[in-house]
């Protein structure tokens, strides 16, 4: 049975005067826009309103999975495909980076309290089944530092050891982080862990577009998950960002997810407009070729998030 639509997590402003109709030349090119956007490789005609929540905008939504757009001061742009728990991978990191940043707070600038690398982190470092990070123990790291390591190379190791630090056990962490979602309305999402390892932690795309609404408000995360890279501790080695879409079709943020359980995955930020009419576009695509490999469906949600995000940029241009 298809759930009902979720309350537009990006409450829309005041009402404000009509705006004039824009040139026809203009509705003419975002519409060819639209058109070829739709032709990608698995996106869904947006004529096609089986999967979509009513009032969903013509975008070049996935035409599996689940996808939710918002834009801010308008609200939400709709949603497509069953918004049943799934599994999200990676993209669990950005609770934990909330829950975090909520309970340690990061002024401009600061790097936070130091956390010292336990042998359990060290021991994880050179695990061959999980997204890890080289930690040596004993080595101390700020806690910026390590939310760094999280969420750009997206260090599992790094998230559980964050967890331990914040409240003691990973296991007191996870029931903090289902306390925040609860807190924050996403009554579709259960996490059982800080990484995302876990296939049961699971949730869906208009609950994750609720975190990133709230969670895009903080500097501290909004710089950090807008680096390209950083570099690995002691070594210098370079450690690239698995969001590879930083840069194009306005995308200034977000946190990937992949695993053969959830496929890909990815929480999307973009920017359009410049200067005092610039808005954030935010957008959640989950559940891509799940059964296929990580790095298959992370590739295919990298694809269809682009194509959504520059749709979605087109129609706030209108």
């Amino acid at each position: 049975m298809r759930c009902p639509p979720r309350t537009p997590v990006v409450p829309p402003p005041a009402p404000a005067p009509v705006r004039a109709r824009p040139p026809r030349a203009v509705v003419g090119v975002v519409a060819a826009v639209l058109l070829a956007l739709w032709s990608v490789p698995g996106l869904a005609d947006p004529r096609d309103g089986d999967e979509l929540s009513p009032g969903a905008r013509p975008l070049p939504w996935p035409r599996e999975g689940q996808a939710s757009v918002a834009v801010e001061g308008v609200g939400s742009l709709g949603t497509r495909g069953r918004q049943e728990p799934v599994p999200i991978a990676s993209v669990t990191k950005v609770m934990t980076a909330y829950v975090i940043l909520r309970d340690h707070p990061l002024r401009a600038g600061e790097s936070g309290p130091s956390v010292t690398v336990d042998r359990r982190a060290a021991a994880e470092s050179a695990s061959a089944d999980e997204s890890s990070v080289r930690l040596r123990e004993g080595r101390r790291l700020s806690q910026r530092r390590l939310l760094e390591l999280m969420l750009i190379p997206s260090g599992n190791n790094a998230a559980r050891l964050l967890a331990r630090w914040d409240a003691g056990s990973e296991e007191a962490f996870t029931a903090r982080m289902n306390d925040a979602a609860a807190a924050l309305g996403m009554d579709r999402t259960t996490y059982t862990g800080a990484s995302g390892y876990e296939p049961t932690t699971r949730s869906t795309s208009d609950d994750q577009l609720v975190l990133a609404a709230k969670v895009m408000r903080n500097r501290t995360f909004r710089e950090i998950v807008a680096q390209p890279g950083t570099t690995e501790p002691g070594t210098g080695a370079r450690l690239a960002n698995t969001n590879t879409l930083l840069g194009h079709a306005g995308i200034v943020g977000g946190k990937t997810g992949s695993s053969t359980p959830a496929g890909g995955a990815l929480m999307w930020a973009a920017t359009t407009g410049g200067g005092a009419a610039e808005r954030l576009v935010l957008g959640v695509v989950l559940h891509q070729r799940p059964g296929s490999g990580p790095a298959p469906g992370l590739e295919v949600a990298l694809a269809r998030s682009r194509a959504l995000a520059e749709g979605a940029r087109a129609w706030a241009a209108k």
